[in-house]
Order: C-alpha cells, then sequence, then structure tokens
C-alpha cells in the first residue's frame, strides 16, 4: 500500500442519479425530500438533459444530479445504471490524476475538463483493462477538483475532530 498520496480525497462532492425521466426523479427528490433545484445542464455530446439539485448548505453542500437521455437509444446511456456516479471532492486534481495514473488507474476518455457546476473534472473508468487494471469496478467516479473555501473547511473540521 502506497501512502506518499500527493492528494485528499474531502469528501462526497455528488451523486448523479439516471432515469428516462428526470420529472419522476424530481418527484422524490424535489417534492418529497425537499432538495433545491439549483441549475440545469443540457449536453448533446454526454447525451444528458440533467436538473442540478443540492442538500446541505456551504462547503459541506451535496450535488445531487437529476439526469435523463437526450435520446435514450443513444450512448452514453445515462440512464442505463440508475446510480450513474459518484463525485468525490479531491484537494489536488492535476496531482491526484498523475499519482493515480502512475498507480494503474484507468481514466475515461476526456481528460480534465470543466464540469457542469462549473468545477474542473475527470473520471474513473469503471472496467478496467491491461495497461489500466484499477478502475471502479461498474462505478464511474467523477473526481471534482474542490475550490478553496471547500478545501480549508475539510481541513479545520478534521483538525477539530482530532
Amino acid at each position: 500500500m502506497t501512502t506518499n498520496r500527493p492528494f485528499s480525497v474531502l469528501g462526497i462532492q455528488q451523486i448523479a442519479i439516471g432515469a428516462l425521466s428526470r420529472e419522476k426523479l424530481k418527484t422524490l427528490w424535489v417534492d418529497m425530500l425537499g432538495l433545491r433545484v439549483t441549475g440545469n445542464f443540457v449536453s448533446e455530446r454526454e447525451n444528458v438533459d440533467e436538473d442540478i439539485c443540492a442538500m446541505g448548505s456551504g462547503p459541506f453542500k451535496v450535488e445531487v444530479d437529476l439526469m435523463q437521455p437526450l435520446d435514450p437509444e443513444k450512448k452514453p446511456a445515462v440512464h442505463a445504471t440508475p446510480l450513474n456516479h459518484v463525485g468525490l471532492w479531491i484537494d489536488d486534481l492535476p496531482a491526484a490524476v498523475e499519482w493515480l495514473t502512475a498507480q494503474g488507474v484507468r481514466f475515461a476518455p476526456g481528460g480534465i475538463r470543466r464540469g457542469a457546476a462549473g468545477f474542473d473534472i475527470t473520471f474513473i473508468h469503471p472496467k478496467g483493462n491491461d495497461e489500466s487494471p484499477i478502475s471502479g469496478e461498474g462505478v464511474l467516479i467523477e473526481l471534482v477538483q474542490a475550490p478553496q473555501e471547500v478545501v480549508e473547511a475539510f481541513r479545520r473540521l478534521a483538525q477539530n475532530a482530532a
């Protein structure tokens, strides 16, 4: 086990849930559970129309993306796996990607890029291959660059807990 990891996973940044109908998801998550819709993101390239919702507030806010495909016959099929992906706050995303790649972690195509919520993101692939055998083992994992206020809030929380 390597312990000289040049980054930290701070906490859950988001979960993304897919279905054929975003409206049915909103009935539970918004109408019943009280999450706030804070935005919408549509991407033909990613075949998605999603409502971006929030639970909690401040640096500990967790994003919940309610996704439906623009075309259910096209890929990626954001509705095919109901729990589409989990997003993790990372304190140093470039260092994380460099180190994880060197360890044999497989990343999905696209590299580091701006995500729907405005943060830099990349994805750990749900399936490994011969070249990069470490994967999400069936789960797509989004690594999200935490803004400085989130990094500092998690560090303060950790110091107070120690």
